[in-house]
């Protein structure tokens, strides 16, 4: 059968198709090349490495991308694949083949993760090609109606149109209701979602769906119910990945972090090369002790991170803390020196800073650990309003009150506590550290107390929002944002009283911005969260095209390109 007769067979028109052959051997390149251009195929680019594939990607939105695993020097195939994934290069219809002599279940295990639509095995016949194109071609274009709204970032109107093409495309049915799911889970309807995941399992028990709806019962608190449902995942298929991540992460959030660590070396094991998964491997293995894991997950981390698009500098620090319990202080040191070369900014060198000072401490040099501890401390009493994240405040913390100093630690750990005043699994962590500086009881009297300050603080702006006083309540969630500029809650509060007030009393340019300035603030240290797109999409409904919508699209230039100009850029209190 020749080319031409298969293209009349399937009723594909192939020709003005854009597509991208990445594979670091020319003689492949050219032989897939051949076999498109036999479909008919006119636009056809090739990529010789990962980071030459980064660059097409970013420029073209292709329809169909052919992409050896193996890549030589650099990204391999499936880092490319999640960066096009994280980076939402690709459209619902595009077509991704990986294509590999890779058969070992690691590679297969790690590129399926980042859903492929197909992986083909090496050596590869013009006429396989072609069979696997044409099945997954067909099946993607039931999303072709959905790409605009996806590359739009509309996700509550791609989401509508999924549901309407369940009644055109019924075979399709379950492939266009999971992509509902995902995308309204997107749009932060997470009600929504949940509905779709239960008609799904109506039907039948697709481990996806199970999960899915795991997600958002592990969102909404539900933790044993959540815990339960991705046990019986991972019952039904012991290779389904994403359930033992959310399993473990379920165990972290009711703070088991033995039954967690349990959880992650499993998974680590079946699909060993994940940068998140190593990193919270070798985190959790810090935490329990058990250095030798913690070793090892941190040097895998830097590893497979070394070209992926989730490298971390948190597996150069957590490595630096073996090093230093394993007292080894000059590997220690090289390890944050590189973090702060490769990495650059204020946040990792102070990181860094603090990983020295407790590398020091923890290998015994008491001297320079507490040097780095008085350095910290200055540097606390310089800006007192300035605090870092979370995370750092708790290291901070650990390592002043290691070398002596009491009020500054303490003012910290009320900060975070006071930041996060409903995240009882945190707070446990907060308690334990003033536990170690044998301030249990102390510790737990703070903690009560910036609980109750922070709620109190933002029950009051609530209060003067529901008794209809919309102008002094979002003074006052100004007056909140700036003390506890990392509480969620009153973030997202303060966004939804502003909306309030452009819903009752028309639309203002500066409030908008002012709102989208927080949901932003919200978006950089949480991402995903469930009423960020919900309170984005319900700004964007209220504005003219010169608001809203241009605020967003300068914040989405900002975090492409860098600082957008004075002219463009958006404000926010």
């Amino acid at each position: 059968m020749t080319s031409m007769a298969n293209h009349a067979e399937s009723g594909i028109d192939w020709e003005e198709k854009r597509y991208l052959i990445i594979d670091d051997f020319v003689g492949i390149r050219q032989l897939l090349r051949e076999s498109l251009r036999n479909l008919g195929a006119k636009h056809i680019d090739q990529a010789s490495s990962g980071g030459e594939a980064m660059v097409l990607l970013a420029k073209t939105r292709y329809d169909v991308v052919l992409c050896d695993y193996n890549l030589g020097d650099g990204k391999n195939g499936q880092q490319v694949l999640e960066e096009a994934r994280i980076r939402n290069l690709m459209l619902p219809s595009s077509v991704w083949l990986m294509v590999s002599a890779e058969k070992s279940v690691e590679s297969v295990m790690g590129a399926a993760e980042h859903q492929p639509d197909a992986y083909i095995i090496k050596p590869i016949t013009e006429a396989v090609l072609l069979t696997r194109l044409n099945r997954v071609w067909v099946k993607k274009q039931i999303f072709h109606e959905i790409d605009q709204a996806f590359a739009d970032k509309d996700y509550l109107r791609a989401a509508k149109l999924c549901g309407e093409q369940v009644a055109h495309h019924p075979l399709h049915a379950i492939d266009l209701l999971r992509m509902k799911a995902t995308l309204l889970l997107k749009a932060g309807e997470v009600d929504q979602a949940g509905v779709v995941y239960e008609q799904v399992l109506q039907e039948r028990d697709y481990n996806w769906a199970r999960c899915g709806l795991g997600k958002i019962r592990m969102a909404d608190g539900d933790l044993e119910s959540a815990r339960l449902m991705f046990q019986a995942v991972i019952a039904d298929n012991r290779f389904y990945i994403d359930a033992f991540d959310q399993l473990a992460q379920s165990f972290q959030l009711q703070g088991k972090t033995e039954e967690a660590f349990d959880v992650l070396q499993k998974a680590a094991k079946l699909s060993p090369n994940s940068v998140p998964r190593q990193r919270s491997l070798g985190q959790t293995a810090l935490k329990l002790g058990n250095i030798p894991v913690a070793e090892k997950a941190f040097r895998k981390c830097i590893e497979i991170g070394e070209f992926s698009v989730r490298k971390t500098v948190d597996a150069y620090l957590g490595l630096a803390r073996v090093c230093g319990q394993k007292n080894d202080t000059k590997e220690a040191i090289r390890l944050l020196n590189a973090a702060v070369h490769q990495f650059g900014g204020d946040q990792v060198t102070l990181r860094a800073k603090i990983t020295e000072g407790l590398v020091y401490h923890e290998s015994g040099d008491f001297r320079r650990a507490r040097k780095s501890g008085d350095e910290l401390e200055a540097m606390l009493a310089d800006d007192a309003r300035q605090r870092p994240d979370t995370e750092t405040c708790l290291d901070m913390a650990t390592l002043l009150f290691a070398v002596g100093v009491k009020e500054a630690p303490v003012n910290l750990l009320c900060y975070v506590t006071r930041n996060n005043h409903d995240n009882a699994a945190l707070l446990d962590d907060v308690q334990k550290i003033f536990d170690r500086a044998r301030m249990t009881d102390e510790g737990m009297e703070l903690i009560r107390n910036a609980r109750l300050e922070a709620a109190e603080m933002m029950n009051r702006g609530v209060l003067l929002w529901k008794t209809g006083k919309l102008a002094e309540a979002i003074e006052w969630m100004r007056v909140a944002r700036r003390a506890l500029p990392h509480n969620m809650r009153i973030l997202f509060n303060s966004a939804q009283i502003i909306i309030s007030e452009l819903q009752q009393n028309g639309y203002q340019r500066g409030l908008a911005d002012e709102a989208i300035g927080v949901l932003m603030h919200v978006d950089s240290l949480a991402p995903g969260q469930q009423r960020f797109a919900q309170l984005m999409e319900q700004l964007a409904m209220l504005a003219p095209m010169s608001g809203v919508v241009a605020a967003a699209a300068a914040s989405e230039y900002e975090a492409a390109n860098g600082p957008v100009p004075e002219s463009t850029r958006f404000t926010s209190n």
